[in-house]
């Protein structure tokens, strides 16, 4: 639809310093027209993106979910009222990339974190990270991301949350997590301190398809007394175990390199790219009796 716009756009104005023996009548008819064919174009274009809209919005209200936020990538650079970037070199479990907002874009309706192998500010790595703090926080509730997960022994992508805080790290919840050199198994994970001040996991696997070669869905559903973690709709892990109960905030990121995902070696290719096609939150319809 969009290329045949284009065509027939540039053929009528193109076409109009051409007509030199067509009376001026005829010149203003033929200038209305390719308004006309414009503004009809225009008015496609927003009945479609107003269908998608209510498409999105309606997607799981047999469900009894309501849609309150949603990105769907769309627009031709990150949403600054949706997302910060990072810029810093990652201090955390011995991690070895540079956060830089160059590796963020935002390219054909998809959120792009590009990891490449390339030296900055003392590092050998930069990757990207975004997070949603102060801007978009939510307590209880339905999280999906749909996206494809980088690959390669020392590539670590991750959809996360963390509490609404200043330098607050947890409680934490994973909603995936995979190691680039397992691409056909992901981790669901939450992290906790206890009484004593001692960290705390809970976390399983899932094995299914190469995460890296197609687009899945990643997901939980938050309550005040558990939490559970589906794949491409399918629920996969629970927990009831020291649910949080304070507003958090999303992250998504590639690190590269660290205690658990280990180094790049020979295997791996750079760049990298965690491709996501929307991140979306409801919550819970009110069901009247």
């Amino acid at each position: 639809m969009r290329f045949t716009f284009f065509v027939v756009c540039a053929f009528l104005l193109i076409s109009l310093p051409r007509l030199e023996s067509y009376s001026e009548e005829q010149k203003i008819m033929q200038i209305h027209t390719a308004q006309s064919f414009v503004k009809t174009n225009k008015d496609v274009q927003a009945s479609l993106h107003m269908i998608k809209q209510r498409k999105i919005q309606t997607a799981y209200q047999e469900e009894d979910w309501s849609l309150v936020w949603h990105d769907e990538f769309s627009q031709d650079a990150l949403n600054p009222n949706h997302w910060n970037t990072e810029q810093w070199a990652s201090e955390k479990n011995q991690e070895l990339q540079y956060y830089h907002p160059k590796n963020v874009a935002v390219t054909d309706g998809k959120l792009q974190i590009i990891s490449k192998k390339e030296n900055d500010n003392g590092r050998k790595y930069t990757s990207g990270a975004i997070h949603s703090k102060d801007l978009v926080h939510f307590q209880y509730g339905k999280v999906e991301m749909r996206a494809k997960l980088p690959t390669g022994k020392g590539v670590f992508p991750a959809f996360w949350m963390m509490p609404n805080k200043e330098d607050t790290w947890l409680p934490e919840i994973d909603i995936v997590e995979m190691l680039g050199d397992e691409p056909e198994k992901v981790w669901m994970t939450q992290h906790w301190l206890d009484e004593e001040e001692t960290l705390r996991s809970r976390s399983d696997t899932y094995v299914g398809d190469n995460f890296s070669k197609d687009y899945h869905t990643f997901g939980i559903e938050w309550t005040p007394h558990e939490i559970k973690w589906f794949i491409d709709g399918e629920e996969q892990f629970y927990s009831h175990t020291s649910v949080p109960s304070e507003s958090m905030y999303l992250y998504i990121n590639t690190a590269i390199g660290g205690e658990w995902p280990g180094r790049p070696d020979a295997t791996t290719r750079f760049p990298q790219t965690f491709s996501v096609d929307y991140v979306r939150i409801y919550q819970k319809t009110e069901v009247n009796p």
